[in-house]
């Protein structure tokens, strides 16, 4: 009996986890851009001069933790970057190295 009760109220636990859950809705994703003007490995944060994201923030310099420590070493003080921001999160997921253009050809006159 004993037994019964205890997987009952697991199982009860669980359903409520799982709705709980389920009724949360997805934080709205953004797109962000911006150029690194600073690094910081002890931190984990890049300093990004960020374009405005209507809906999410203005145009601002500001420290951005990110989402994997990996990327503070792969981007330089300079690039510009592209990578996804959540609704309500300053944390930068996903970013990568915004490749520069080349150099437009002058016209032949």
């Amino acid at each position: 009996m004993k037994q019964a009760r205890r997987l009952f109220t697991v199982a009860a636990a669980t359903a409520l986890l799982a709705a709980v859950c389920l009724a949360q809705p997805a934080k709205k994703t953004y797109t962000f851009r911006g150029k690194v003007e600073g690094i910081s490995e002890k931190a984990k944060t890049l300093t990004v001069n960020g374009d405005d994201v209507p809906g999410w923030m203005g145009a601002m310099t500001m420290d951005y933790q990110v989402d994997d420590p990996a990327v503070l070493k792969k981007v330089k003080v300079g690039d510009q970057i592209s990578c996804t921001v959540y609704d309500g999160d300053y944390v930068l997921h996903k970013v990568v190295v915004v490749p520069k253009a080349a150099p437009a050809e002058k016209k032949k006159k």
